[in-house]
């Protein structure tokens, strides 16, 4: 047994709250402990590089979908490509890969890649312009996308992943550095986290919904997250009394509202809300019904860390949490109750990180970027679509 198997269940039980001191136990009341197909396929390891410089489990193959600067369909795919998500289309079985844009200056955004029902590429766009440092965001359940700018009160954007219905701001969701969010599908409520090294974990809740029981994103209040009870883990909320931050920082307003040391990708699965914090190489999970906070993931604990750079997170049907790497080794690394593994690893681009990891609708498919490839730049990223049993 290597090291990773001799404290892997002593590490991933227990984590040390940055600031507050106390231990608390972690959870996983809806990750299976059983190991589900994606740890199953890392087992073995991962094979030598592709043609694509990317190294899978085997039965896994990889394409290149896009490339910063290259024309598809009279779209230039945008330099930087960072958060993202697939929407499925009804009409004909096929799906759109949303990617946000991260670049400052009002030159960020959003483009979309449209497949048919085969995988081919048929159509890509932009859905959002003339934004700044499009970081990650989050999908909803009716079918939108919310592109988050990670600047000095930045903002929300909803956008059409279709492209029929322009962008939306949706200031009740705050002016702070934004990094993501994850819709609730059971409260109804929003969780968005913010990219400061004292950042805040956030809520938005709203009383008015539309004739499909969606929430208002115009008409709710935000709030900020603070940790009453270290041993347990309890979370009490407090509204924001200025959530445009018109002259404090939202992250401030509350006195005793909880810091997390840089607030990266959220996740939302079956009453639980996962999310990382890249400043001390975390994996939180808050479970929505209880009010409790964990720590499933803490790589300080690990003499040889097997995740480092936490960043984007999704997860599949089965509950395992993928995590992209901003840094570290390049990977994206799959997270269940009891193992923690390499999935796949782009090789020789050291300086870029991994962004915006989501499978197809089908689950058939994982698409990711290497936000900067293998120059480091931003216009030379490159989006990639991986194949195989999921």
């Amino acid at each position: 047994m290597n090291i990773f198997g001799q404290h892997r269940r002593k590490f991933l039980k227990y984590g040390l709250v940055s600031g507050l001191g106390i231990f608390f136990s972690g959870h996983w009341s809806s990750v299976p402990s059983q190991a589900a197909s994606l740890i199953h396929a890392a087992r073995d390891g991962l094979l030598p590089p592709d043609a694509n410089g990317m190294r899978l489990p085997k039965g896994f193959s990889s394409r290149i979908v896009a490339r910063s600067g290259q024309t598809l369909f009279g779209y230039k795919w945008h330099a930087a490509p960072d958060g993202g998500a697939t929407f499925a289309v009804a009409e004909d079985g096929g799906w759109i890969y949303v990617s946000n844009c991260e670049l400052k200056n009002k030159e960020g955004g959003v483009g979309a890649l449209r497949f048919d029902r085969h995988g081919e590429i048929v159509d890509a766009y932009s859905i959002l312009s003339n934004t700044s440092r499009n970081c990650a965001g989050g999908h909803t359940p009716w079918k939108t996308w919310l592109s988050c700018e990670e600047v000095n009160k930045g903002q929300v954007w909803e956008c059409d992943p279709f492209g029929k219905i322009p962008p939306r701001l949706r200031p009740a969701l705050g002016a702070f550095r934004h990094e993501a969010v994850a819709v609730d599908l059971q409260m109804k409520q929003l969780y968005l986290t913010e990219d400061e090294p004292d950042g805040r974990l956030y809520r938005y809740t709203t009383s008015t919904f539309d004739t499909a029981g969606n929430p208002d994103l115009n008409d709710g209040y935000l709030e900020v997250a603070e940790v009453i009870n270290d041993r347990i883990g309890k979370v009490r909320w407090h509204s924001l009394p200025d959530p445009l931050a018109t002259s404090i920082p939202t992250r401030y307003q509350v006195k005793h509202s909880t810091p997390f040391d840089g607030g990266e990708g959220i996740w939302y699965h079956q009453g639980i809300v996962y999310f990382t914090t890249k400043g001390d190489n975390r994996i939180w999970s808050y479970d929505t019904r209880n009010m409790q906070l964990r720590i499933v993931y803490n790589a300080a604990y690990y003499l040889f860390p097997a995740l480092t750079g936490v960043d984007n997170i999704t997860a599949n049907a089965a509950g395992e949490l993928l995590v992209a790497e901003d840094g570290g080794n390049m990977q994206i690394v799959v997270v269940s109750q009891d193992e923690i593994l390499p999935l796949l690893q782009v090789v020789n681009q050291d300086q870029s990180e991994i962004t915006g990891p989501a499978f197809s609708p089908d689950g058939s498919r994982l698409y990711f970027s290497s936000q900067r490839g293998a120059s480091g730049m931003h216009e030379d990223g490159i989006t990639f679509e991986v194949s195989g049993p999921f």
